[in-house]
Formats: C-alpha cells, structure tokens, sequence
C-alpha cells in the first residue's frame, strides 16, 4: 500500500480524495489547503484524514505519492523540486489513473461473479466432466464426476489422469489430437460410463483435454438382461424419451423413426409432423446436419441452427448409426440453449448499462493488419483516440473507415456514451440540418409537438461519425464548422445557442484537396478537420492480409448464412492475389460470401472453381483497362478526369441510364455520381 498526499482541497481534491480512499491500494496520509474551509478539507476531517495548510510539513520520507490539485503551476514546479524521487502528479492525471484503477476493481468483481456463474452451470449438469492440462494433469472435476468416479476433485487436483483413473483415454486423446465420441468405459469401481473426449487447443497446440460422460451402469445391466428385442427397444425409447434433451433418429433414407418429448416440446412439431418425413422437416434456418452425416458418415458437434415454427435456437449433435459397418442411420441431440442465451442476454445488458447505450460495435481488435501500412494506421487511430482532436478518416470506398471510427471511440475516454452514425450522402440536403441539428416547435409544417432534438444533442459526450463528409453542401458545411469553433449548435426553427460536447470523427473518399481548389469545400473547415488525417490503404497494397481477412469473413458469413465453411484452398487464394480489388475488403466479403452460396453443403473450402464467374480475372480487368482511351498526353488529372469520365458512361450504358445501380456499381453515392455526371455533362446521355 502506498502514502499519496493530496496537495489542494477544493473541489479535486476533495474527489480525488473519495476516490483514493474507496481503494485498496492506496492510503492518504493527508490533504492539505490554505483555506481551512475547503470543501476536501472538511470531508477529510470527517474521514479522520490528517489536514493542514503546509505541504512540507506531510511531505515526509513516508510519503510515495504527492498529488497536486491546486492549479497553480507554481506550486507543483516547487513539490517537484523538493520532492526529488517521490512521484509528484498532477490533479487531472491522478484522477484519470484513480478512476481507471476504480474501473478495474469493478471488472474485476465482475468477472468473478460471472466466473461462479460459470462454475455453477459446471456443477449442476448430470454429466460428469473431466479436464486435464497439456501434461495430463487433472485441473478440473465436477460433483457429477466425483460421483461417478468415486473419488474427491479437492484430492486429485494436479495429479495425473493415469494414477487416478488408470482406464481414461483422455491422455491418449492427448497423444492423437483426435476426439473420440460415445466411448464405453468400466471404471475401476464397476461403473460404466458413457463417454466423449475432446482435446482443446489454444493457438493450433493442444492445450489439454475435456471427458464428459455419464453413469449407463444401470442402462447396460438391463439392456444386457433382455433378450426380446422389442423389449429392448421399449427400453431404450424409454431412456431417449427421458431425456431433458431433444433426440431425433432418421433412417438411412433421412426419413424420420423417432423423436422423444422433449424434442416436441423445443421444436414444437409433433409426431406426425416429423415420423416418415425427410430430415429437414424440422428446420427453419440452415442445413440438415442428418443428411450430411448420412453423406459423410462422420458426426458433427456444436452446429447452431433454428428449428420448428417458432424458429427456437439450438446446438446440434448428430452421429451416425453404424451396425456391423453397415449404416443405419443417425441420431441428433438437440440442446435447448435457451438458459445458456438468458444469461447471455444478462450480460449483454450488464454490458449495455455500463456502456450507457454506447452503439458502437468494434474494437481495434477487430482490425486486422498485417503490412506496414495498416499497422502505421491502427496506430495512429490507438493515439488519435486517447486526445479530444477531431479526426478525419481518408481512404477508399470499402476500406473500412466506420470500422476505424467504432474502434477509435471504444478507445477512447468516450466509449460510455453514445456513438452516433450519419451518412451525410444518405440523406437528402433538405433533411440532413434538421437531422443534425434537430427543430424546435412550428419550425415546419409537419414539425413534432415539443421539437425534436437532433443527432449532435444524442450524441453528447460521446462521438459523432460523419461518413461520406464530402458530400456536405456549402451551407452545412458553414454549420459544421461554426460547432467545431463555437462547440454550440441551433435548431432548426430557433435562436437559442445550446452547447454540445462531441468528438467529431469524420470520413471521406473524396479528394478534399481537389475539392478545396475548385471552391467546392470551405478551406477553413478543411484544416479543422484535417488536424489528424489517418489514410486508410486500400487492399491491393496490402494483399498479404487477404488470407486472414478471408478467414475472418468467411466465420462471419458462416454464422450470417447457418453455413459451415471450414477455409480456403490455396488457389482460390491465387486468385484473389492477383485481383485488384477497387472495391476493397467490401467487395471481397462480396465475392466470398457468393462463392460460399455456390458451393455444395458437403463442400468446405473455398476452391478456385467456386470463384468462376465472379469478375475476378486480372485478364479481363486488363482488357477492360486497356480499352479505356486515355490522353497520351496532358497532366494527371485531366488524364484522369478522361478515364473516369469513360468509365462512368459506360456503366451508364450498362444498366440502361440507371443511375442508383450505376451509383451500387461504381461504389459511389448518388450523390457523388450525380456531381460526377454534371461534371462531365453526362446528365442529358444518362436521361437517353
């Protein structure tokens, strides 16, 4: 524990003061002021805390910490030098630290209130769990399995799974790396188990094992002492119709034999609805993991999908029926995972509370980047995030400039409040002000009773996304800047100053330089913004990072689709190598998520076959190129001006003067193509 001593008593120093005294790591050893009567001054006389008016005299060589609050910068040049070897602080930084270490203690308690919660669910089950480490060692035991073993968790923590039960096969699982399903064991003690090993990894490397099981001592005397078969199979549709869990058998044919209760009861279909018809009667989201056992022969764990009318969600087990090497047919187990989806919901609120309805989804975890480029730009976001600047996002169309903004608010000191997004390309001019800035009572006909507050006043304290900010007009463009200068906005409809405080994170695909030279943006709102510009690479510089963004679009298209996709061969990886990709990591979730939608449900993994047709061969991008007629001569940007200009016609003509498809198509606004379009005097060949 540390001695802090609190150099000021007023209004800092007194929460500074409550704060530090709430900690387990901290101990104030005094506060002193010059004015007696200072508000911390007064609570620490209340706390039993020493109080003077001082600070040499509390600053002894029992004193670690002296934190400075007084404002005056003359004082803390003096305790810094007379406190030589001490840590000396000042009011603002001892606070922030304070409140984050409070943010700790409290994460902390709460990770451990949902660690019991955990371990609860562990302990309750029926079935009897096993864990052990990369060194076959048992670092987990549930009541059930003390039960059925016969032995004390507290007793064989940290011994070998050999020494304690000789016949487990989970070292051997170890070995193999392979998990084994449905496995019958006799324990030493005479029971007989049912039994799943699975190893687990971490990384690629295995990282230990997990036995689940439970007691078919009773099960397999009976079933031994039965020889009428019919006897034995009312015995065992017994057990599966005791079961909590939804079971479901089809025949070699996929067609419905039997279903117990509980399998009615969470999918809400009947006997008739299911007996004698094909597997996928019962399934409203995803694919029959029945037909693609009976395909595979292997058994697939942990599929997700939804079933029944009420599309009730569950975890799928489904192995195959295997009699003398002929197949038989297969049996599912449904999981009910609704208990496990309220306590995820729980959390989600805890979550949502303590983010105080903060929209913003992502982290900088959730940027992945592997070159330079990539690497200097999360960077720049993570220090972006950590000042009150305004921030201006630059890059291409599909590079993932919102993803940015999601990140640099959840870092930032803002994260607790609200995030706010506002396409400015999206809505229409007319609209956009009143969007932004809200309207009082009668601004307009039509106009809400009361006013409406717009979305600079929702998104007080935390941040404000403006994508697309260069399609502002000038008169919003006047407006956005007089809240950056004034830190104030006016209803629509109103006279009334009313003060914001919002981080402004803007983004922009166009050329504002360009833009700024012909007039058409506010050179002065363009150095506000541009006060910490962060470029975003477009993906054809940095294609070394296509493998893990394919492996990380293709999960996300997996959960979208209820697919299950494993990867990507190396060829269809070729592939996209080669190609240029202008609509960026976009445009290749785009071509991902079709070739996964042409691909077979006993195909997994993304092969060049599956590729064809999607537009992505550099021979016919060149051909294309080529065909362009570009000035041999001239400055850049009136050769430029000449290819754009051709490439906009032609995707006129390609979907008949269209222009929202031809927007969809060029990866551009409406709004910018209509720009474009007067530009290049495109408007009266567009109405052809």
């Amino acid at each position: 524990m540390q001695n802090v001593l609190i150099v000021g008593g007023g209004k800092g120093g007194k929460a500074i003061l409550k704060i530090l005294s709430e900690s387990a790591r901290f101990r104030v050893a005094g506060i002193v002021d010059i004015n007696p009567q200072a508000e911390g001054i007064r609570l620490a006389k209340n706390m039993g805390v020493k109080t003077g008016n001082n600070w040499r005299v509390f600053s002894g060589p029992d004193v670690d910490i002296i934190i400075e609050v007084t404002g005056d910068e003359q004082v803390f040049r003096e305790i810094a030098a007379d406190c030589t070897g001490r840590i000396v602080i000042p009011g603002s930084v001892a606070y922030l630290i304070a409140k984050l270490l409070e943010e700790k203690e409290a994460l902390i308690r709460k990770l451990e209130s949902e660690t019991k919660k955990h371990a609860l669910i562990l302990q309750s089950t029926a079935e009897g769990m096993t864990v052990i480490d990369k060194n076959g060692r048992i670092i987990f035991m549930n009541r059930a399995a003390e039960k059925i073993n016969g032995v004390s968790a507290r007793e064989v923590l940290g011994k070998p799974i050999s020494s304690v039960i000789p016949k487990s096969r989970l070292a051997h699982v170890l070995e193999t790396k392979k998990r084994e399903t449905n496995v019958e064991i006799e324990l030493q003690n005479g029971v007989k188990i049912l039994a799943s090993h699975i190893p687990m990894f971490d990384g690629g490397k295995v990282a230990g094992a997990i036995s689940v099981f439970r007691d078919i001592t009773e099960a397999v005397k009976q079933a031994e002492e039965i020889t009428n078969l019919k006897e034995i199979k009312m015995m065992l549709q017994a057990i599966i119709h005791s079961s909590d869990d939804a079971i479901s058998v089809v025949d070699e044919k996929g067609r419905g034999i039997l279903i117990n209760p509980a399998y009615t009861r969470i999918t809400g279909l009947s006997e008739e609805e299911v007996i004698g018809k094909p597997a996928t009667a019962d399934i409203s989201e995803g694919e029959s993991m029945h037909f693609k056992v009976l395909q595979t022969k292997k058994p697939v764990r942990g599929v997700k999908m939804r079933v029944g009318p009420l599309k009730k969600e569950v975890i799928v087990n489904v192995a195959p029926v295997i009699v003398n090497g002929m197949l038989k047919g297969s049996v599912g187990v449904i999981h009910d995972v609704s208990e496990i989806e309220t306590l995820t919901t729980e959390l989600r609120r805890a979550r949502r509370q303590m983010m105080q309805a903060a929209a913003a989804k992502y982290t900088f975890e959730d940027i992945i980047h592997a070159s330079d480029e990539m690497s200097i730009a999360v960077e720049q976001a993570k220090l972006a995030a950590q000042t009150p600047v305004t921030i201006l996002l630059r890059g291409e169309s599909g590079t993932g400039k919102e993803l940015f903004a999601h990140a640099i608010h959840q870092a930032s000191s803002r994260k607790n409040h609200k995030f706010v997004r506002v396409n400015c390309a999206a809505i229409a001019e007319s609209l956009l002000e009143s969007e932004l800035f809200g309207y009082e009572e009668g601004a307009f006909s039509g106009a809400k009773k009361g006013g409406k507050k717009g979305l600079f006043e929702e998104a007080d304290r935390g941040s404000l996304f403006l994508d697309e900010i260069g399609e502002l007009s000038a008169h919003m463009q006047a407006k956005l800047l007089r809240v950056l200068q004034e830190k104030e906005i006016v209803k629509v409809g109103g006279t009334k100053p009313v003060p914001v405080d919002v981080r402004i994170i803007c983004a922009t695909h166009a050329d504002l330089e360009k833009a700024v030279a012909e007039g058409k943006f506010r050179e002065d709102l363009y150095y506000r913004l541009d006060r910490m510009p962060i470029r975003i690479p477009p993906l054809r510089s940095r294609k070394q990072e296509i493998p893990l963004l394919a492996r990380r679009l293709i999960q996300k298209i997996n959960q979208d689709y209820g697919r299950n996709v494993e990867g990507i061969t190396s060829r269809a990886l070729s592939i996209l190598h080669r190609y240029d990709w202008p609509g960026n990591v976009r445009e290749l979730e785009n071509v991902l998520g079709r070739a996964i939608i042409f691909m077979g449900f006993h195909e997994k993994s993304i092969d060049a076959v599956h590729l064809d047709g999607l537009g992505l061969s550099p021979g016919k991008r060149e051909e294309k190129q080529g065909a362009a007629d570009i000035p041999e001569k001239g400055s850049l940007d009136e050769m430029l001006s000449a290819f754009e200009k051709q490439l906009i016609q032609k995707a006129l003509e390609e979907n008949a003067g269209n222009k929202t498809n031809t927007a969809k198509q060029l990866g551009i606004s409406l709004r910018s193509l209509y720009y474009k379009l007067e530009k290049y005097r495109l408007a009266k060949i567009s109405m052809q």
